[in-house]
């Protein structure tokens, strides 16, 4: 016990600068869970959730019975599963490459080039989108028709089966920057001599990412596919309400747009509510299943 009390007394200021943190999660991620009662009622703001009559599963059974939903479902686990396939993938041969640039300077450089996209607001990036692909004055059309390819001016952004590798393409140029970050800080965590020895063993470059820095790399990895698989089913809604319109609706529409089209657009909170517990729960299955074959492939490995 007296041991117990030195460790903690030693690790306080540790415990101080992660203490924001937990008050920030207890304000904003469990203390809202008492709004999730409102799923199960036929929810009158003029009541408040005291006074709103119990439904059950009304709302639920209204959900899967609304033929809309099974199309948004689809689009979401399309959007998800392909921006898996690209982004998981092209971040870590990225890092690699990164990790590999001899030049610390331009290392740099290119590290704070990718990593800028990440503070760019989906605002000004769905903005830069549509200018960069109008049909009037927009640079990909004026190239695309000196170069032939094109005749006319196409609006790229109406184009409903055009809309999908839009957003794969502009999510990966926002989104690669900080995740390389994550994997880069594994990297420097091994010990150089290993990279060393394995020079001095005749090993190539080549070898030395296959046997060191890939390994090293492997606990991340799969913590990053299994929070990656948990969000299957909750594509976000900034990048989709920022690159959709009225003409895409039928391939980009997700659940999160649906969502709020349901609570902000028609007020109709006690619906949207369901979705949400509907879309939280699947996606706290996904991640518990998805450990559950990490650790089954790697027994060393755990994250819950």
């Amino acid at each position: 016990m007296m041991y117990r009390a030195k460790a903690l007394k030693k690790y306080v200021p540790f415990y101080m600068f992660l203490l924001p943190a937990i008050v920030l999660v207890i304000l904003f991620c469990y203390m809202p869970m008492e709004g999730l009662i409102i799923a199960f009622k036929d929810y009158k703001m003029a009541r408040g959730i005291e006074g709103s009559e119990w439904v059950g599963l009304k709302h639920f059974r209204a959900l899967f019975t609304d033929p809309n939903f099974y199309r948004i479902l689809g689009n979401t686990l399309k959007i998800s599963i392909l921006t898996l396939l690209t982004t998981f993938p092209v971040t870590i041969i990225f890092t690699i490459l990164v990790n590999e640039i001899v030049g610390k300077r331009f290392k740099s450089v290119v590290q704070t080039i990718t990593y800028v996209p990440h503070f760019l607001s989906w605002v000004v990036v769905g903005t830069f989108v549509y200018q960069l692909l109008s049909p009037t004055g927009g640079v990909i059309n004026g190239l695309l028709i000196r170069m032939g390819i094109l005749e006319k001016p196409l609006y790229f952004m109406a184009q409903k089966d055009l809309f999908v590798p839009i957003y794969l393409i502009t999510n990966l140029w926002k989104t690669t920057g900080y995740s390389i970050v994550i994997y880069l800080a594994t990297i420097s965590g091994i010990d150089t001599t290993m990279y060393d020895a394995a020079s001095i063993d005749g090993a190539n470059r080549f070898h030395r990412i296959l046997y060191i820095t890939l390994p090293a790399m492997f606990p991340t990895m799969c913590t990053m596919l299994i929070l990656n698989i948990g969000s299957l089913v909750s594509v976000g809604f900034d990048p989709i309400f920022n690159l959709y319109n009225d003409a895409t609706y039928q391939t980009a529409d997700v659940i999160s747009t649906y969502v709020y089209r349901k609570g902000m657009v028609e007020s109709r909170y006690d619906f949207s509510t369901a979705i949400g517990l509907f879309q939280n729960v699947v996606s706290l299955a996904l991640v518990v299943i998805a450990n559950w074959f990490a650790r089954k492939a790697n027994p060393e490995y755990k994250i819950i």
